[in-house]
């Protein structure tokens, strides 16, 4: 699975946040890991200009093989909680992406006996 990080300027988009980030996004959702075949994450300031209270976001967009993308996004008032939040929400979201999947696939129609 291919992880793109990405952050705006008043993000420090350091090597340490995008390492720390994307570690703890992959452990979230490792049990997903050969259902997807790509993550986006995307960390930025609503408000760079001001300081205020849960005005970072972090978005991970899931790229499940042969399926539409899934994404969401969560604020907190720092990205480490932003990320961790959007992980949960993520994960939540693929669970039940793949489990409706399981439900609805079945064997095709057995050919009929005369």
């Amino acid at each position: 699975m291919q992880v793109q990080f990405n952050s705006d300027s008043s993000i420090m988009g350091t090597e340490n946040v995008a390492s720390r980030i994307e570690a703890r996004v992959r452990e979230k959702l490792s049990r997903f890991e050969d259902r997807l075949t790509r993550l986006e994450i995307h960390v930025h300031d609503e408000n760079a200009h001001k300081h205020g209270h849960d005005d970072k976001a972090c978005t991970i967009e899931a790229r499940p093989r042969g399926g539409k993308p899934i994404g969401v996004t969560e604020g907190a008032s720092t990205v480490d909680d932003a990320a961790r939040k959007a992980a949960v929400t993520l994960s939540q979201r693929l669970t039940r992406h793949f489990g409706k999947q399981s439900r609805h696939s079945h064997d095709p129609r057995p050919d009929k006996v005369m």
